[in-house]
């Protein structure tokens, strides 16, 4: 075979694997790479300005293209640090990502090199496996290799290191090998099934509470849900593994932290059935739910189950095999409540249109009452457009009032909470599917870390929404110093001209009157323009003086933990300042 660089030998890996695009941005220790990659048909290099957007851009297209997986290439050491927002992010949401770094010469006996560092120890917390390649041999297999580890079990990132001097120089190369893809997941214990099928046709009051694990498993969650007459909650990340508009659709969460709807639905709740969950912080209102001793909790992770809460009955394995076989089951036993089902979705219905008749009631002045924009929103959406979210309080109004309907539509930080993930998210999403909207709702002090990755996409020419909900603050922990301390350290961001940002990216800018009949025919416009390849920075003045219900839960329950004396110190501190002014 003829000598081949080990850039070429790169390329061809990810042309064998479902790579369509690489981010990052090009340094000595790359530049043969990205060099091999502008030549190629079937791989992009996409210009990122910051590799913790690049890394958010390979995480979307992963999250909304399951078929796909993001990929990174950057130069080492800086590259990888600027990266990890963006692979923590992938790592604790389970989000499969293929980063290729270089690596210092391996042939000269110089130390001290440029971006000489032990990159292994660095990125060891937020991946599932690293490889550092020696040989030219080596590298096609060991990409394999990495890939195959990203998607199988519980996906998260991997990371192979590349020192320059193999991909500059070329060596022989006996066979370039054949990509064997993973192997299908494995069948449940059917005696497992069985028991789980058991457990759920005895209750009266059964629940269903599914993550992202169950992202892929929407049908047959429907129709387990409309046989046991169970309503549905949702974690923060599977907010789309269960449509918004299904009658049976409760909210996210179910404890005092959720929408009234879901709370007074599971509080009575006998059995739970849990789906690719791991019944995590946010979703439960900081651990605030009431979890029934008849739990039935099923998902990938082994180490995931009975480690907040015991099950009754423990399932690792993956819902797309498991779920099929639980319906199954039920169906044989004749397991069907008309009579619960109808019951339990007017209850819903009612305890959802109170709500939504609460947030109409307020006065937000001139600025946008938040139930009218998602309103707004949601009329000028198909129901396939994707919605990126970043980390703030904006992500729990969207959680409770934008009404998502179809798998993979709505992605956001969750478990790793990192601020900065919804706009180059969007671009992410947009890149997997050029002919779907995509819409980016972002706080202000989210939009100041990576809104110049609306350059990216100008450049690309790819279009987004970003809807800022800007009210100059960091309002999600402004709203929590206001009670306890009463006074804002470090919270107020100051006055963000956010047009002078939009022109500055090429982009159009938009300010939404608060007028609510004035909202929806200014959203088509905008959303008009990105679907043309437009940049639209939308301004939105939101009012956020209405606390969510998860703020107001999460404070009760963190609150009720305290040890007396802290609580009462707390309290007290509160009342002083506010009587001092």
């Amino acid at each position: 075979m003829p000598k081949k660089s080990g850039a070429w030998l790169i390329r061809y890996a990810l042309e064998q694997l479902p790579v369509p695009f690489t981010f990052g941005i090009p340094g000595v220790h790359v530049t043969e790479l990205y060099d091999e990659l502008g030549q190629s048909e079937r791989v992009r290099p996409v210009l990122v300005t910051h590799e913790g957007g690049g890394a958010f851009m390979a995480d979307a297209l992963s999250r909304v293209a399951p078929d796909r997986i993001g990929a990174l290439a950057i130069v080492p050491a800086a590259g990888a640090a600027l990266a990890m927002g963006g692979l923590g992010e992938a790592y604790l949401a389970g989000v499969p990502l293929l980063v290729i770094s270089g690596g210092i010469r391996t042939d000269v006996p110089y130390r001290f090199q440029l971006h000489e560092i032990d990159q292994e120890r660095l990125v060891a917390a937020v991946t599932k496996g690293f490889w550092r390649v020696h040989r030219h041999d080596e590298i096609v297999p060991t990409i394999f290799e990495a890939y195959r580890t990203a998607v199988s079990g519980v996906p998260g990132p991997v990371f192979v290191e590349v020192p320059v001097n193999v991909q500059l120089f070329r060596d022989e190369v006996p066979a370039l090998p054949t990509f064997r893809p993973p192997p299908p997941p494995e069948a449940p214990d059917e005696a497992l099934i069985e028991e789980a099928a058991r457990v759920l046709a005895r209750a009266e009051r059964p629940g269903i509470f599914v993550g992202w694990g169950a992202v892929d498993v929407t049908e047959t969650l429907m129709e387990l849900a409309e046989r046991l007459g169970a309503p549905v909650a949702t974690t923060l990340q599977g907010l789309s593994a269960f449509p918004g508009n299904h009658p049976l659709h409760a909210g996210m969460g179910f404890s005092q932290a959720a929408v009234p709807a879901a709370e007074r639905a599971f509080e009575d709740c006998d059995a739970l059935l849990a789906v690719g969950t791991r019944f995590a912080e946010i979703p439960t209102g900081s651990f605030g739910v009431r979890v029934p001793g008849a739990l039935v909790h099923i998902d990938l992770d082994p180490q995931v189950l009975n480690a907040n809460y015991p099950a009754q009955v423990a399932i690792a394995g993956d819902s797309r095999v498991v779920l099929p076989r639980l319906l199954e089951a039920l169906r044989d036993m004749g397991v069907d409540r008309p009579a619960r089902r109808e019951a339990v979705a007017q209850q819903l219905q009612a305890d959802k249109r109170a709500y939504r008749e609460a947030w109409y009631r307020h006065n937000s002045g001139a600025r946008v009452n938040p139930a009218y924009f998602f309103d707004a929103l949601r009329a000028v959406l198909p129901d396939e457009a994707i919605v990126t979210v970043d980390d703030g309080n904006h992500t729990y109004l969207t959680a409770e009032l934008f009404e998502v309907r179809q798998p993979r539509t709505l992605i956001l930080p969750s478990d790793f909470n990192c601020m900065g993930y919804a706009v180059p998210a969007a671009i992410g999403a947009r890149l997997a599917y050029p002919d779907r909207p995509v819409v980016a709702i972002v706080g202000d002090g989210a939009f100041l870390m990576t809104g110049l990755e609306l350059l990216t996409a100008r450049r690309m020419g790819v279009g987004v929404l970003c809807c800022v909900f800007h009210d100059g603050e960091l309002s999600q922990i402004s709203q929590g110093q206001e009670i306890p301390y009463n006074r804002k350290t470090c919270t107020v961001l100051g006055e963000v001209r956010l047009e002078g940002i939009a022109r500055a990216v090429g982009g159009r800018y938009v300010r939404l009157s608060s007028e609510p009949e004035a909202l929806a025919p200014m959203l088509r416009e905008a959303l008009a323009w990105s679907q043309e390849g437009e940049v639209v920075v939308v301004d939105v003045p939101i009012d956020y003086s209405r606390r969510t219900r998860f703020t107001q839960g999460v404070v009760k329950t963190v609150l009720a933990r305290f040890p007396t004396g802290d609580r009462l110190r707390f309290v007290g501190r509160a009342l002083w300042r506010r009587l001092r002014g």
